[in-house]
Parts: structure tokens; C-alpha cells; sequence
């Protein structure tokens, strides 16, 4: 009883040991000439160190990718005004080498991000102002185009409003919509999920119109999937809305800007493990990162603001546990490494960094 209880106690603290090692994918922009693909790296939990896994090569600006829960597949974006497309890609978790399935044309310019569920495959056109929709095989790769959905429509900066700019397309916690910040027209548009469907499997369902010259950029769900966090990119708004039966309805405003004379320029937004602490940056010249106290009823408090290391960024992610923060910088060709106090949120600088071209997606499996 002793033996087994002893070789028990010694696999629990091998799993416990192993866990704190990270994994995670890195989407860039290949047509700066600095960057290959789609990187793999792990993180050591104890020291902060990185080490680089593989490399994706061969595919044109995969900025943006999304892991599938069961760590099989991952999608990413060709992110390009000409073959713009989506990718699909099997993932060995243990070595983190990435295999080319196929790849599907959007026929919608610039695909900017990318999710999926167990049977499609959505991308969120930037320059076509569109959503594109795949169905996965059963081996994981992906359909041809399903269907197209496109928006219609400006807003009042003409510089960037000038017609539909789709920046994200997300899938709601309980699989049955799909949301669409729109930057060009300042709307969120909610679509009716219908999975089983062969044409119309996005159907209209919601419109928020939020403030005029905002742009809408990306959204985050609460842990319950009842708010979302949006950020707007033009302006730093930072807005708190609640979601119910696919409704969207503004509860509370805030801002990235701290200065009114600052430029706003803002990227990225997510919420710690525990829910807790709200997370957003702001691009160049800020480049930093604003923390807010999420509130009891899911209002958000400003808590601190600090520089992200870099310049440029564009995307960044939290470790599962919460115990790292990473920063993607797009134009100093970097991944800034914070570690993070799980109890204050507090982010503190590691010194340690990564060094790639124009980074732009962080995402751990």
C-alpha cells in the first residue's frame, strides 16, 4: 500500500513538475523578410527562458491562428490583399511541429483573425470587410468557401471608416453565435450560429452601434460568457457590455488614454484566468499596457498602466496560470516577458526576450 501510495504521490508531482512548462504558437508577418512562418516555442516556468520548438514555412503572413481545444489542429490566416486564405494545419503538441493540410481562399481581403468550432472554421476579412466561413473535415482540413457574409457601410473617420473593416470574429462561450467587430461602420454585429446548416449557417440576429469614430477592434467574454470587453482602436475606448440570448447592451465606458493630447492606437484585450483583471494595450507612441479591477458586477476599475518594452504591441497573451504575461511587438520584432502576480495582477519585467520578426498572434495550447 505504502508502494503504490509513494508511486501515486511521485506522478502527481511529475505532472505538477511538467506543468510548468508552456506552449505556445507565435503568428507573424512573413512579408517584412525577418520572420519564416509560424513559430512553436516553450516557456520554462521557473526561469522565464524560452526555447524555439519549430517552424511553419511556407505559408504568406499567418498573423493570426487558433488552436482547437483538443490540441489536433490549428487554423491560421493568410493575412494578404492578393490569396488571401485560411490554413489548416495538424499540431504535434509534444514537439510542437506544425503540417500543412490545405488551405482554403477566403475570397475576402486581408483575413485579420480566425476561430473555430467543432465544425467550421470562421475568418474576419479586414480589407474585403467580410466573414468567411469553412467547414472542417474530419481530418481537419478545411472545405471550400461555405459562405460569405458581407458588411456595408462607413462611419465618420473617412481615413479609416471609409467603408467595412471586419477586425475579429469570435464564437460566444455556449457555441450559439458568433460575433463581428466591425472598425470601418463602429458595429457589433451578433449572427445566429446554425452548425448543421449546408448555406445559411450564419444568419443576422444583433446590431450595437457603438460611439462614432471608435473602431471596434477586439472582444473578450467573461469567464460565465454574460459580458464582453471590446476594445476600439481608434479612440482607447474600452467598453463593458453584457450578452444575454445573443443581445449585446452597453453598461460602461472607459479609456486607454490617460493623456487627451495621446494618440490612440489600441490592439489587444483579455481578462486574467481568475476573471479578476482586465488587460488591454495601446500601440505607438503609448506602448503600454493598461490593467483594470474587474468589479463585482463586471465594471471595470483603472488600476495601472505600464510600457510594454517595445514598440508596437499588437498582440499579447496570459500563461493558462496566469504567472506570465507575454507582449507581442510588431515593429521592434520582439516578445516582451512579464511575469505576473497572481494575486495583484501586478506585472513585473523578466528581462527575458524573443527574438522574431513582426510578431502579431500569441496563442498557448
Amino acid at each position: 500500500m505504502k508502494h503504490i501510495l509513494f508511486i501515486t504521490m511521485w506522478i502527481a508531482f511529475s505532472q505538477a513538475f511538467q506543468a510548468q512548462n508552456y506552449h505556445f504558437l507565435v503568428g507573424t508577418y512573413t512579408n517584412t523578410g525577418k520572420s519564416q512562418g509560424l513559430y512553436s516555442y516553450e516557456l520554462n516556468g521557473k526561469t522565464g527562458v524560452v526555447t524555439q520548438k519549430s517552424v511553419a514555412t511556407g505559408v504568406s503572413n499567418p498573423s493570426f491562428l487558433c488552436v482547437t481545444p483538443d490540441r489536433k489542429f490549428v487554423y491560421s490566416v493568410n493575412e494578404s490583399a492578393d490569396g488571401s486564405a485560411a490554413n489548416a494545419f495538424s499540431l504535434n503538441p509534444k514537439t510542437g511541429e506544425l503540417t500543412l493540410l490545405n488551405r482554403s481562399l477566403t475570397n475576402g481581403k486581408g483575413p485579420c483573425f480566425i476561430s473555430a468550432t467543432p465544425k467550421h472554421v470562421f475568418t474576419a476579412n479586414y480589407g474585403g470587410g467580410s466573414l468567411s466561413v469553412f467547414a472542417r473535415k474530419a481530418d481537419g482540413s478545411l472545405s471550400d468557401l461555405k459562405q460569405k457574409v458581407q458588411h456595408s457601410g462607413l462611419s465618420i473617420n473617412l481615413d479609416r471608416q471609409a467603408e467595412p473593416h471586419v477586425h475579429q470574429v469570435l464564437v460566444t462561450k455556449d457555441i450559439r453565435f458568433v460575433l463581428a467587430n466591425d472598425l470601418g461602420t463602429d458595429k457589433v454585429t451578433v449572427y445566429k450560429y446554425n452548425p448543421d446548416a449546408v448555406d445559411e449557417i450564419l444568419t443576422p440576429w444583433d446590431t450595437l452601434d457603438v460611439k462614432k469614430g471608435s473602431g471596434p477592434r477586439h472582444i473578450v467574454f467573461s469567464r460565465n460568457g454574460k459580458l464582453a470587453y471590446l476594445v476600439q482602436e481608434l479612440d482607447g475606448t474600452v467598453s463593458v457590455l453584457s450578452l444575454k440570448n445573443g443581445k449585446l447592451d452597453l453598461l460602461q465606458e472607459t479609456t486607454l488614454i490617460s493623456d487627451p493630447k495621446q494618440k490612440a492606437w489600441a490592439a489587444d484585450i483579455h481578462l486574467s484566468p481568475d476573471g479578476k483583471f482586465l488587460y488591454a494595450t495601446n500601440r505607438a507612441p503609448a506602448n503600454n499596457i493598461t490593467c483594470y479591477n474587474v468589479l463585482k458586477d463586471g465594471r471595470l476599475e483603472h488600476y495601472f498602466m505600464i510600457s510594454t518594452r517595445g514598440d508596437g504591441p499588437r498582440n499579447f497573451a496570459l500563461t493558462p496560470d496566469g504567472k506570465f504575461l507575454l507582449v507581442a511587438h510588431q515593429f521592434s520584432n520582439n516578445i516582451v516577458i512579464f511575469k505576473r502576480d497572481t494575486k495583484t495582477g501586478i506585472l513585473t519585467d523578466t528581462g527575458e526576450r524573443i527574438e522574431v520578426g513582426a510578431p502579431v498572434c500569441l496563442v498557448f495550447y
